[in-house]
């Protein structure tokens, strides 16, 4: 499963490591990091709180409504 893949490839990174893993994800614009991108935000989705989750919708909601 592309899950556990991510998930055991990143599991015992530090904090650097992790950083610098996703800013060189968004950075490259490379789709190919896409999947990787989203096992961390469903990993960070299911471990936050309602006040999290609806700072996460709104910082959405405004990038989406910044590109046209």
């Amino acid at each position: 499963m592309i899950k556990e893949h991510i998930i055991n490839n990143f599991k015992g990174d530090d904090y650097k490591a992790l950083k610098e893993a996703i800013d060189e994800s968004v950075e490259s614009n490379d789709e190919v990091t896409l999947p990787g991108l989203g096992v961390f935000l469903c990993l960070i989705w299911e471990e936050a709180d309602q006040e999290l989750k609806n700072t996460l919708i709104e910082l959405i909601k405004i990038h989406l409504s910044k590109t046209n």
